[in-house]
C-alpha cells in the first residue's frame, strides 16, 4: 500500500515536502517511521531519541487527527492514508 508523507521544517529537509512510501498493508505508524529511519539517515536522530521513544516535540499527524488521539504509534495506516510530520508549532 501507498502512504502519502507530509514532512514539515526541518523533517521537510530530510525527506523533502510530500513524497510516498509503499509499506505492507497492516503497518502501523511506527512500521512507517521504522521505514523511514532506514531510508534517511538523519530521519533516526530527529524523530528518536537515545531511548527509542519518539522525542515529545515530535507531531504526528494521520488524516488530519493527532496520532496521539488515536492509537499513538500502533495506529494502523490503510491505502492513500497521509501522514504529516511536524515540529512543536508556536506563534507569537
Amino acid at each position: 500500500m501507498i502512504v502519502h508523507i507530509r514532512a514539515f521544517a526541518n523533517f521537510r529537509e530530510i525527506l523533502g515536502k510530500d513524497s510516498r512510501v509503499e509499506l505492507e498493508d497492516g503497518s502501523t505508524v511506527k512500521d512507517l517511521l521504522n521505514s523511514l529511519c532506514a531510508s534517511h539517515q538523519r530521519m533516526n536522530s530527529s524523530i528518536f531519541d537515545e531511548s527509542g521513544n519518539v522525542r515529545e516535540y515530535v507531531i504526528l499527524m494521520k488524516n488530519r487527527k493527532y496520532v496521539d488521539s488515536l492509537e499513538g504509534l500502533k495506529t494502523t495506516l490503510f491505502e492513500g492514508d497521509e501522514v504529516a510530520i511536524l515540529p512543536p508549532i508556536a506563534g507569537g
